[in-house]
């Protein structure tokens, strides 16, 4: 009896947009074109420690325009993904425009998302270097899943599943956490979360003139 070799099937490497693929995808997507760019909220500010409200009316022009407005401040601040409460409005939400491990570029929106992860046993944890918008400047190796599902609405209230591999899944999992009231920081022991708050203190106007600059460049 001989050994049939399949073939793997070939990985579908288009953008996915809202978990769907498509066959185009523009480097600024229409939301941040619509989008102004807000104030970027910053650890320990009150409005990230404590979780976020479901939101419960969809399909108005007020959600719409936060979304693209979240869209646009990620990007102006070279975000992978933002969370409501990043920009001072405490509901259950965020944006994202991250690659996986694949190199697919996932981009859209979630509202109340639910997390799902892989059981203890069926999943590899990953080790690997995260930062965040709201604590500008630091970036610290923090254990995650390699795999994540988010399951939600989008802006009309249609449901919504996401599923994300390794950097997205870890871009789904530390947005959820922020809905939670939690930073990446509350992951850390004292001594790493010690040093995240020093790479803060030492690099965060940098950080934010960066951001300025590029919120001042042609076209805003």
């Amino acid at each position: 009896m001989s050994v049939r070799h399949e073939r793997p099937r070939p990985v579908d490497r288009r953008a996915r947009v809202l978990g769907r693929p498509v066959d185009t995808c523009p480097a600024l997507p229409p939301e941040a074109e619509r989008g102004s760019v807000r104030r970027i909220t910053v650890v320990g500010e009150e409005v990230l420690s404590r979780p976020c409200r479901e939101v419960t009316e969809f399909g108005t022009p007020e959600l719409s325009a936060l979304i693209d407005d979240m869209f646009l401040t990620m990007y102006v601040a070279d975000g992978a993904g933002l969370a409501a409460n990043q920009v001072g409005v405490g509901l259950r939400l965020f944006v994202y425009d991250c690659p996986d491990d694949y190199g697919i570029r996932h981009v859209g929106h979630i509202i109340n998302p639910v997390l799902d992860l892989p059981d203890p046993g069926s999943h590899r944890l990953i080790d690997d270097f995260e930062g965040c918008l709201s604590v500008p400047g630091a970036g610290m190796a923090v254990p995650r899943p390699d795999r994540a599902v988010a399951r939600g609405r989008d802006k009309d209230g249609s449901p919504l599943v996401i599923e994300g591999t390794g950097y997205f899944a870890r871009c789904l999992q530390h947005e959820t956490d922020h809905l939670l009231g939690h930073t990446y920081l509350d992951r850390l022991s004292k001594r790493d979360r010690k040093d995240a708050l020093r790479q803060m203190a030492d690099r965060s106007e940098d950080v934010f003139a960066q951001r300025a600059a590029k919120a001042a460049g042609p076209g805003r």
